[in-house]
């Protein structure tokens, strides 16, 4: 493949180097889903924790964690507006310094034994979520010379089995690292802002935290960009 074929297929982006190896490069092949697949694992409220929607409260000591505590809400849509109610929505993101608990991060910066760095709620039957978190520091990646990746929160979307599953990111308004980020860039231009946050005085919360909007749709012309579609 060359830049070119991107126009072809719109998930090889050569700037962003994994996906020189990780592009198909023959045409998919349809895989029948099981009976498994299709009919499990099913999502209640069972499997969410107290503190699973507050990452200032889930950490590993249960203090809270050093950085700009924030809120991020919103809603999961269909292409029509309409609500999407009892989906999974989970979250994972780097601390304030910039880094993941994960044994692959090399980046020198200090891990925060008060954040765990990841969480998850079901949507309500209006489509609302909502977290409780700490803005991520942007963090230094290997894909070229000086490579920062912006702040940005990763979300997961299921809906009633595990083929459904979505992966989105979640970046901040006015990023200076937007126009230096592959990954960001590689998105067409048409529906990045799709992929930003708005900051939101209705839900920030007075003396507490600063509150950001992220809607998520689903389908459609105003679909989210999802990392696997």
């Amino acid at each position: 493949m060359n830049k070119r074929d991107w126009k072809i297929n719109p998930l090889f982006y050569p700037d962003y180097k994994s996906t020189v190896l990780r592009t198909p490069k023959q045409p998919l092949i349809p895989v029948k889903h099981s009976l498994n697949e299709l009919t499990g694992p099913a999502y209640g409220t069972s499997v969410i924790g107290e503190f699973d929607h507050d990452l200032t409260k889930n950490g590993i000591k249960n203090s809270p964690p050093l950085g700009e505590k924030i809120v991020v809400a919103g809603k999961v849509l269909d292409d029509n507006g309409k609500a999407i109610p009892n989906t999974l929505v989970e979250i994972w993101q780097a601390n304030a310094a910039g880094k993941y608990i994960h044994k692959a991060d090399s980046h020198d910066a200090p891990l925060d034994p008060n954040f765990f760095g990841g969480g998850r709620v079901l949507t309500d039957k209006e489509g609302n979520y909502k977290f409780y978190t700490i803005k991520p520091g942007a963090y230094p990646w290997g894909n070229h010379e000086n490579a920062w990746r912006p702040a940005h929160i990763h979300f997961s979307l299921f809906g009633d089995n595990i083929c459904s599953r979505l992966v989105t990111q979640m970046y901040f308004p006015n990023d200076p690292l937007f126009k230096y980020d592959p990954i960001y860039q590689s998105v067409p231009e048409h529906a990045r802002h799709l992929l930003v946050s708005d900051f939101s005085l209705d839900l920030t919360e007075s003396g507490i935290c600063l509150g950001y909007e992220f809607n998520i749709v689903l389908r459609g012309k105003n679909s989210t960009p999802f990392e696997n579609q």
